[in-house]
């Protein structure tokens, strides 16, 4: 029953990497093919590479190497605690957790070899536009919200039985 839902769990995180790094590649592949470009724009969503060195939508962009370094490692640290938060964890809080991780796996990859995040889904209502994210953005932010919505329910507390 461990190896299965080491397995399963494994392969969730794995899923959501693959599917974020296919993306950030293809859209940098495109954004290279176009010389910068919007690649692509219609009336509610852009398709725009941005390179973020900051945390989540920006914040926390800084210029010095030190900095950008420190905020790396606590990203790190960070996605230890979400791990063994997930060891002790089971069923939709589970998954929730896995969301996260499997998305913080796949931004801190990109500030590691990138030195920033690349982020691209630009949606927009004539020029209102939200803060523009990637896939990985996505699956954090799902992950947040089912947390959110676990714990104000008391999903997780009454369930005594392992689910994967």
């Amino acid at each position: 029953m461990i190896k299965k839902n080491l397995f399963i769990s494994s392969s969730f995180i794995f899923l959501i990497f693959l599917l974020d790094r296919v993306s950030k590649t293809y859209v940098i592949y495109l954004n290279d093919k176009s010389l910068g470009i919007e690649i692509l724009s219609s009336k509610f969503l852009n398709i725009r590479l941005i390179w973020n060195e900051g945390i989540a939508f920006g914040l926390l962009s800084f210029n010095d190497k030190i900095i950008y370094n420190l905020l790396t490692f606590i990203i790190f640290i960070i996605i230890l605690i979400i791990f063994f938060m997930v060891l002790k964890s089971y069923g939709l809080k589970k998954y929730s957790l896995l969301m996260i991780l499997g998305g913080a796996i796949g931004n801190v990859y990109d500030r590691i070899f990138y030195g920033a995040v690349p982020d691209f889904i630009d949606f927009h209502i004539g020029n209102f536009h939200w803060f523009i994210f990637n896939v990985a953005d996505i699956f954090i932010t799902l992950g947040v919200i089912f947390m959110i919505i676990i714990e104000i329910t008391g999903n997780n507390k009454n369930n005594k039985y392992e689910i994967l």
